[in-house]
């Protein structure tokens, strides 16, 4: 079985303040037994993940940045359907 910690073991291998786990705790994964919430390695590897920024843009981004060059637009090959009653031609 993993560790389990509390919400000061928690915050501290965090490094966030407790008063954060707290007011975030809806949105965080954890246990909770009766009024004992406790935190496992996963959800602190899982919380961690959810907090990670990771940029867009600059030298440190690993998606590169998307060229200014102009493109189609996305939706430029749809074409309207045929209206009811005409027959639909294929080929």
């Amino acid at each position: 079985m993993s560790r389990r910690y509390t919400y000061p073991e928690a915050a501290a291998e965090l490094r966030v303040p407790e008063t954060w786990l707290r007011r975030h705790i809806k949105s965080l994964p954890h246990s909770k037994k009766g009024r004992k919430v406790t935190f496992s390695d996963a959800d602190l590897d899982r919380i961690d993940a959810l907090t990670h920024y990771e940029p867009t843009t600059g030298p440190l981004a690993i998606v590169p940045a998307p060229s200014s060059a102009p493109t189609a637009h996305p939706l430029a090959a749809l074409r309207p359907l045929p209206s009811r009653g005409t027959a639909v031609r294929t080929g």
